[in-house]
């Protein structure tokens, strides 16, 4: 019954460890405290009910009911009664919260917060298995059928995580499953009073058994491929190998950004993205609006001290009724409706979908992508953008700056006030802010006053090459250098105005782009942006202002209410006229403070001169072929070179005297067999015809028999396979002599043409074999397979001797020997 108790706490523990990948999905650990209160009451039932020898189906019915209690202590009705006990209403607000973890699911992202309904659902499974591993590790005693419901928990967070789930969990998860298979086999093994190995020899008390030992290691090698052999196999991303080669998530060149909505490092993408010499489509969108905004795919308006994160969306599936953005809108703002097409191609890889602002219905998309209202992004924990291609309804908002002008201001105790401007501490920031809103009565003219800041008279240029700075913070170096792209401007405005009071975020999406054909628009990895979205209230709404030079933004889109600062007046110089004063020479380089001051709109990058095309593919695809042919080639150049090797050696003139059979002198009648004075080499090449007529045999599938002498063999392939042939039976006859003679003669046999006789032998068998296996000798050859086996097996094992030679060495300080080894007290 001891061993009973030991063997269920480890089932718990087990349980628990087993449920470690949750932790990818849930932003806290309540839900791991909760579940372990859950576990330990059902273990502790299980424990008293075994110990008054509770037959298996009253064990059940007690954990059950110990993990009732359990839930409805951790999440009561609301009676004091059933804050301790169940009662009908406890199983009625049980069914709310399952249903209410409906709900939270389709409404949240990866990783979630904190809500009831999701943290019961969770305890209960976690519970519920628990209950089940029990019952088979302790009452059935058939642990490896435990590991069926540890999987079900496993199987939760890679149904919902959009990436691969972390391996650390996973490890532990498994840790668990094997230390439960451990206990029950030690467990096992204690019955029989003494352990023993497979040839009869006692196993010490300090010494763990081979078969224990063999099983350890095979466990471990288990949980090793299964953790590394997904990160190799292509096609299977987001897991630790695509982390540890893109680094921050856009290794590769391209805008994909993988991750769940919330993890998403849009900041890194875009610089990344704006540096790429490389020009890439990613985004054919066709709209009914003649001059549409930016299309728009995240939203970052979490700002802590080292800048603005993107937070994790909640809202509900696009196949739904979307919000309507008509809804308590001030009749001043004009607002048109229009349809959208977009075709997103394979070059764009992340958990957003690319919209305009405010859309109001979408085909084309399952239930799998959800609506954000208050961040107006479209995002999916399971799903990608990549080659998707969908149409959407959406609302256009326009505002006049006269309308913007008498938008109240937000109270302080409003929401979004509070949630959306807060800064971390900046006196330099604060103190421009303080400047520059001075005097200024409404919050738009305090957002124009900011808003305009960012122009080419205050020393603002776009630049792609930043300077680093000394504050250290990176807001006030962008505002001493004056100089830096998009998502600097962007996410600079939007501290400022939210230092003013006002609430603020930044947007990520593409401007209108170049390309243009009507009313398609090719957008491409250089139409990459960010812009900042002040809130002017629920009767406005959210009111998109791009500080970035419009020089810098290839189809930039201006507004009345935030105009272009730096349009130049009005005035077209004639051909060939001069330059204006202090206009920089496009060729003239970076020496001058406008150095990026280029025609964008031609798709020039500023600090990267003229594009480049993509590269074609076609290139990498015939290197690939290359190479595979090459390592398919490489065994039967193993062979061809084998061959020559082989055959190199010239046969030497003989230098000792011809003799007849009989002895007499030469010239006399008969067979004549010569001597020659370099033994060895005639012995060499013998060895040498030898070996490659039974690589031959092995590569056109003739048995071979090491046991067999040269004679035996040759006979052998005469009666077998060449007997029909009598060219070749004289050959392996000759070959046999030759390795026999070198074998056990004093003096080999010299002068016969070894060679070619091997090239008769081989003639020979190919006409005998199929074409099958003459492909296959000439293309992979089985004796050169065969030989490559071979030296694996042979370095495997003197690494096998090797490590148990180590071994046996340290375990001679093994510490449960040396306790074994001390005489009782």
């Amino acid at each position: 019954m001891i061993a009973n108790r030991g063997l269920g706490l480890v089932a718990a523990a087990a349980t628990l460890l087993a449920a470690a990948p949750l932790s990818a999905i849930f932003q806290r650990w309540t839900w791991l405290v909760q579940a372990t209160i859950a576990v330990a009451v059902v273990a502790g039932a299980a424990a008293l009910l075994r110990l008054v020898r509770t037959p298996l189906w009253g064990q059940a019915l007690g954990m059950s009911a110990g993990l009732l209690i359990a839930l409805t202590w951790m999440f009561p009705s609301g009676s004091e009664l059933a804050a301790v006990l169940p009662t009908p209403g406890t199983i009625a607000h049980f069914g709310e919260l399952v249903g209410g973890s409906v709900q939270d699911m389709r409404s949240y992202g990866v990783k979630v917060p904190d809500t009831d309904p999701l943290l019961f659902i969770t305890v209960l499974g976690v519970g519920g298995v628990a209950v089940v591993v029990d019952l088979l590790a302790v009452g059935l005693r058939r642990p490896a059928l435990a590991g069926l419901p540890m999987l079900a928990i496993y199987s939760v967070p890679v149904a919902v995580y959009v990436e691969s789930v972390p391996p650390v969990p996973f490890v532990i998860g498994a840790a668990g499953y094997l230390w439960l298979l451990v206990s029950d086999n030690i467990d096992r093994v204690r019955r029989f009073g003494r352990r023993f190995t497979g040839d009869g020899r006692d196993v010490d008390v300090w010494e763990s058994s081979p078969l224990a030992s063999a099983g350890r290691r095979l466990a471990v090698v288990g949980v090793v491929v299964a953790v590394l052999a997904p990160l190799a196999v292509p096609g299977m991303t987001g897991g630790l190998l695509d982390s540890l080669q893109s680094g921050n998530g856009d290794g590769d060149g391209r805008a994909g950004v993988g991750g769940s909505p919330g993890r998403v490092d849009l900041f890194a993408s875009l610089s990344g993205q704006l540096n790429q010499s490389e020009v890439a489509d990613l985004v054919k969108v066709t709209t009914t609006e003649e001059n549409p905004f930016y299309l728009r795919f995240g939203v970052a308006d979490e700002l802590r001290p080292n800048g603005f994160h993107v937070r994790n969306p909640s809202g509900r599936p696009v196949t739904r009724n979307l919000p309507d953005p008509t809804e308590g809108v001030a009749p001043q703002v004009r607002q048109e409706r229009y349809r959208a097409t977009v075709e997103v191609t394979r070059d764009l890889n992340m958990p957003l979908m690319p919209v305009y602002a405010e859309p109001v219905r979408t085909d084309g998309l399952n239930g799998n992508w959800q609506y954000d209202p208050n961040l107006q992004i479209v995002y999916s924990n399971r799903e990608n953008s990549r080659g998707k291609r969908y149409e959407f309804d959406y609302v256009r908002s326009l505002y006049t700056p006269e309308l913007l002008r008498r938008a109240p201001s937000l109270p302080a105790a409003d929401p979004m006030v509070q949630q959306l401007t807060d800064t971390p501490p900046a006196p330099e920031v604060d103190a421009l802010v303080e400047e520059l809103v001075d005097g200024r009565e409404t919050d738009y003219d305090r957002v124009r006053a900011i808003y305009d800041h960012f122009s080419a008279r205050n020393g603002f240029r776009y630049s792609l090459s930043t300077e680093g700075g000394t504050s250290g913070r990176d807001i006030v170096d962008f505002l001493n250098n004056k100089a830096g792209f998009c998502q600097q401007y962007a996410a600079a405005m939007a501290w400022l105005v939210r230092a003013a009071g006002i609430p603020a975020r930044v947007a990520f999406g593409f401007t209108n782009g170049t390309s243009k054909d009507g009313n398609t628009y090719v957008l491409t990895n250089r139409n990459l942006h960010a812009w900042t979205e002040v809130y002017f209230g629920d009767a406005v709404g959210w009111v998109p202002f791009d500080a970035t030079p419009a020089y810098g933004v290839p189809g930039n889109a201006r507004s009345d209410w935030a105009p272009d600062t730096d349009a130049p007046d009005p005035v077209t110089p004639s051909a060939g006229a001069p330059a204006a004063p202090g206009e920089t020479d496009p060729s003239a380089g970076p020496a001058g403070p406008d150095e990026a001051d280029r025609n964008i709109e031609e798709g020039v990058v500023p600090t990267t001169g003229a594009p480049t095309e993509q590269a074609p593919v076609w290139p990498w695809w015939l290197a690939a072929a290359l190479a595979v042919l090459v390592l398919l080639a490489v065994p039967a150049l193993r062979r061809s070179a084998l061959r020559r090797r082989r055959g190199a050696a010239p046969a030497d003139p003989p230098v000792a005297t011809a003799i007849d059979a009989a002895g007499g002198p030469a010239g006399a009648t008969g067979p004549l067999v010569v001597i020659e004075a370099d033994a060895d080499s005639a012995r060499a090449r013998a060895h040498a015809a030898w070996d490659e007529l039974l690589d031959t045999l092995v590569d056109y599938r003739v048995r071979v028999d090491r046991t067999e002498t040269p004679r035996a063999t040759a006979d052998r392939l005469v009666r077998e396979a060449l007997a029909q042939d009598e060219p070749a039976a004289t050959a392996v006859r000759l070959l046999g002599r030759a390795e026999e003679r070198a074998r056990y003669a004093r003096d080999p046999m010299a002068g016969g043409e070894l060679h070619p006789a091997l090239g008769t032998v081989r003639s020979a068998l190919g006409a005998r074999a199929d074409r099958r296996t003459r492909v296959v000798a000439a293309i992979l050859p089985p004796s050169v397979l065969l030989r490559w086996r071979a030296a694996v097996t042979d370095a495997s094992s003197r690494l096998v001797a090797a490590t148990g030679r180590t071994r046996t060495r340290l375990l001679r300080w093994n510490p449960r020997r040396l306790l074994a080894g001390r005489p009782a007290r």
